[in-house]
């Protein structure tokens, strides 16, 4: 691995924190192509000490350690590379020590594979440990997944309790040989790797859950196929307490949404919180574990999704649940969080998004989390203690003191009379859209919805100018079955249906100069854009899709020789409308020119997605350019990748439009 704890590592190869602006024109591409310089914090058990997440030198990411005195600057502690580790969330174990989670993408002779792990090191960069293998120089197989920590045991000092794979060794001369395989749960000392199983591996284990008080109480079975193909379906089993007996929980259909999802335990009150549909929605409940099975519904709403748990502390137990209608909102099940909260929101700016991002051990002092629409993000300390909430980083030093746009949720009427809810940023010194350059900007998944609040690439394009339109059409997430329909693939025609009438009522509304209309998308959200094009390409005058799928038949292949392929297959449908959904398939309809990006590491979407587009467009005589980085994965986590490619959109598109 090319991670290593920065006691061996030059410090020049840092890149600090903050870019100094100067006195330099502000560069748009440059702000905003630039990474978060501040993500994942997270708070020492003693409230002394933050730690969180950096960019360094191209792909690469550091970890910094901060202590809250007055005067301390922050100290690296680890570097990853970025080729191929990434560092993501680092968490306490200890005063002194932290785990990490790290993902990365590599060649092999099957093709690109996708892994994580997790290590840890303390906070002085010093016992850099691995904690996910339980491999062996005569382990058989490949282990991608690198297991989880499931309980941060706080009464003991640097242990976890973490699920790990368990390769199979059958190496006869060996003391350790066995031919255990699967998920299992380990009780782990971070610091000397030392570690007993807690629960033996399973290989039809999809993952454990804990009390909180180092007390395994929930177990999630894959329900397999002929062949061991998956279903989509976990078969959910717990105990009671003092019990090592397991009983059913039930059934939870993931590619569906049906049954009961839990999601965490609470030991005092003994039960599962999880979600469950309601009238089509998705809503908190709780199921008790002490053999009754009694049902409690927690909350839901008539028009949304619940679709996230709030916690705190070292033990994450729940506090409260949040939903997005046209703002994200919370809900507090504890009376005094619900106050600190309540506080809160008046001290700060109106419509801020607050959250608790973490706390101490005794929940005394609590690190903050506030963001809005026009506002990247700053970190805050509360002492519950004095009352004090100070201000304490930013999430992107890059835009502080540049003036951002206003984002205004609307809905506009699709083609048969529905509504379809959005969000609209106007350029920062708009008042009053007319006849503005403007680009419709369908999200990514399909399952997933926007929100309001900050968004680096609508506001990019904001600031040179652009009036754009998030449309969360029909196929999204959040607000239901019925709106979701089958998923933006099967149910594409109502999907891509809603993404063109976005474009059509921002020309109806004479906001946009119908000659100056595009479509920017990632992911699904390119796959919309080249679809938009080919269903009809009189709405929009130029394409800009990154990462996109572009044949799902060959997505689909994609899955072959992987145990989800059945339910990838379901996920994407079968028949005439695939090849109809498929813009590789129809280039000749696309009459716009396209601008393609991909890095080569996608693991998301193949890279081969966009070269077959690349090669279809060329075919069909389509005006185009595919722009591609060797090194790089489907979130192009690169600084100077995304200022490229931004500005390369920026420019295409004001030349498409004539500009």
């Amino acid at each position: 691995m090319l991670l290593r704890s920065i006691a061996i590592v030059a410090l020049a190869q840092l890149v600090p924190p903050v870019l100094a602006q100067g006195n330099k024109p502000f560069d748009a591409a440059l702000a905003f192509g630039a990474r978060q310089s501040v993500a994942d914090l997270s708070l020492s058990p003693d409230g002394m000490t933050v730690a969180y997440v950096g960019p360094s030198h191209g792909l690469g990411s550091a970890l910094y350690t901060l202590r809250l005195d007055s005067g301390a600057k922050a100290k690296p502690v680890l570097l990853a590379s970025g080729k191929p580790e990434r560092l993501s969330r680092c968490h306490w174990v200890s005063n002194d020590r932290l785990a990490c989670s790290i993902y990365g993408v590599a060649n092999s002779p099957v093709g690109l594979l996708p892994f994580t792990r997790l290590v840890a090191v303390n906070a002085d960069g010093s016992n850099l440990k691995q904690l996910s293998t339980r491999a062996n120089l005569y382990t058989r197989g490949l282990q991608l997944g690198g297991g989880m920590i499931i309980d941060w045991l706080p009464d003991q000092d640097g242990a976890v309790l973490m699920s790990r794979n368990y390769l199979p060794d059958d190496h006869t001369g060996s003391h350790i040989a066995s031919t255990a395989e699967g998920l299992g749960v380990d009780l782990l000392d971070t610091r000397t790797l030392a570690s007993h199983t807690v629960e033996p591996p399973r290989r039809d284990a999809a993952g454990y859950m804990s009390d909180g008080r180092g007390t395994v109480r929930i177990m999630g079975l894959d329900v397999l196929g002929p062949g061991s193909q998956e279903t989509g379906i976990i078969a959910y089993y717990y105990r009671t307490q003092g019990s090592r007996d397991w009983q059913k929980l039930g059934d939870y259909n993931y590619v569906e949404h049906r049954g009961f999802a839990p999601l965490a335990v609470d030991h005092d009150r003994n039960i599962a919180y999880g979600f469950k549909k309601k009238d089509g929605r998705q809503a908190l409940y709780s199921v008790a574990l002490d053999g009754s099975m009694h049902e409690e519904l927690i909350f839901s709403r008539p028009d949304v999704d619940i679709d996230d748990l709030i916690r705190i502390g070292r033990r994450f137990r729940v506090i409260g649940l949040s939903f997005a209608t046209d703002y994200r909102a919370g809900v507090y099940l504890d009376p005094e969080i619900d106050k600190i909260a309540t506080s809160i929101a008046k001290a700060l700016p109106s419509q801020s998004k607050v959250w608790i991002a973490d706390s101490s051990a005794d929940e005394k002092k609590l690190l903050l989390f506030s963001s809005s629409d026009d506002d990247p993000g700053v970190y805050y300390l509360l002492d519950r203690q004095t009352h004090h909430l100070d201000t304490f980083l930013v999430a992107r030093d890059e835009l502080e003191g540049i003036r951002l746009a206003k984002v205004k949720p609307i809905t506009y009427s699709a083609s048969d009379g529905t509504r379809i809810p959005g969000y609209l940023t106007l350029p920062p010194n708009v008042q009053i859209a007319k006849s503005l350059p403007a680009i419709v900007m369908p999200h990514g998944g399909p399952g997933a919805r926007d929100e309001w609040g900050f968004d680096w690439l609508a506001q990019f394009f904001a600031a040179r100018g652009f009036a754009v339109l998030q449309p969360n059409f029909r196929g999204s997430t959040g607000y239901g079955d019925a709106w979701y329909k089958q998923n933006g693939f099967r149910s594409w025609p109502i999907a891509i249906g809603d993404v063109l009438d976005a474009g059509r009522w921002l020309v109806a509304q004479g906001m946009a100069d119908p000659g100056k209309l595009g479509i920017v998308g990632w992911s699904y959200g390119g796959y919309a854009a080249l679809q938009a094009a080919v269903t009809d390409s009189g709405v929009f005058k130029a394409v800009v899709a990154i990462a996109p799928v572009t044949d799902l038949n060959e997505l689909r292949n994609e899955a072959r020789d992987w145990s989800d392929y059945d339910v990838v297959s379901q996920f994407i449908g079968n028949g005439p409308q695939v090849r109809a959904g498929s813009p590789a398939q129809n280039a000749s309809k696309i009459k716009v020119p396209v601008l393609l990006f991909h890095g080569a590491l996608d693991r998301n979407v193949p890279i081969a997605q966009s070269e077959q587009m690349a090669k279809s467009l060329e075919k069909a005589g389509v005006p185009h350019e595919l722009v591609t980085w060797d090194d790089l994965d489907h979130s192009l986590e690169d600084s100077s990748a995304r200022t490229e490619m931004l500005r390369k959109s920026d420019e295409f598109l004001r030349h498409a439009f004539g500009n």
